[in-house]
């Protein structure tokens, strides 16, 4: 079959309409997971992307992923296996990718700073699960945030929901940092804002390259933690 690509790999950019092969294609392919390479900072999704119900969406990823099964030769008529293909489909929907749907977006509201609290607040260790989005594999890592009240606050719990929410969903860890920074800013009303994650990428340490013993840390700064003293403050009580 002829392929044509229109690439682009880091530093050596190239736009073509020119023939690739399809061995020179998957070269492409394996090169940008290796890069970790992120495309934005919103996550790609399609216009028609809830067009569907989550059932009709758990019905149809029950169908191919049967497929995929029986393409490794699997036996589905196995007792263990012949319920695998459903179970897949729904945690697929309903749990481990559920932040895809802005349906499930933690509904947060905010109160007065009846405490006049003005220094930074911290919740940290917050433990997330996500899938790497370049061979869906696990993330598993520790989110610690931060913020300084403009006058409103928010309930603790509001803090892990908003790292959840983002965490759910195929990423790379640079836009799960920034998006989950973003929606902190924006709830709490606020630039004053910190976020950095520390992570385990399964991608890195079951596959490829194997080492298990690396992990993966990003961070943001905004507002006020732009201040060297102010974010070495929130670094040292991670750290604590």
């Amino acid at each position: 079959m002829d392929i044509f690509i229109e690439a682009s790999l880091g530093n050596n950019s190239c736009s073509t309409n020119s023939y690739i092969s399809p061995s020179k294609k998957n070269e492409i392919v394996e090169e940008i997971g290796d890069m970790h390479i992120g495309t934005s900072a919103d996550t790609p999704l399609r216009p028609d992307a809830f067009d569907k119900s989550d059932d009709q969406k758990i019905s149809e990823i029950e169908g191919h992923f049967r497929k995929i099964m029986e393409v490794m030769g699997l036996d589905l008529n196995d007792d263990s296996l012949s319920g695998t293909p459903h179970r897949v489909a729904k945690m697929y929907i309903q749990e481990i990718f559920s932040g895809l749907s802005p349906a499930n977006k933690p509904d947060i509201k905010l109160f007065d700073n009846k405490y006049k609290y003005n220094e930074m607040l911290v919740e940290k260790g917050i433990t997330f699960y996500s899938n790497c989005e370049h061979h869906f594999v696990p993330i598993i890592g520790k989110a610690h945030v931060a913020y300084i009240s403009s006058g409103k606050v928010i309930g603790l719990s509001k803090l892990n929901r908003i790292v959840q929410y983002y965490a759910k969903r195929p990423q790379v860890q640079e836009r799960l940092t920034v998006q989950i920074a973003e929606e902190l800013k924006r709830v709490l009303q606020t630039d004053d804002v910190a976020v950095l994650i520390d992570a385990q990428h399964l991608c890195v340490s079951s596959r490829g390259v194997q080492d298990i013993n690396s992990s993966t840390v990003t961070s943001y700064y905004g507002g006020k933690f732009k201040n060297e003293f102010t974010r070495q403050e929130f670094i040292k009580y991670v750290e604590l």
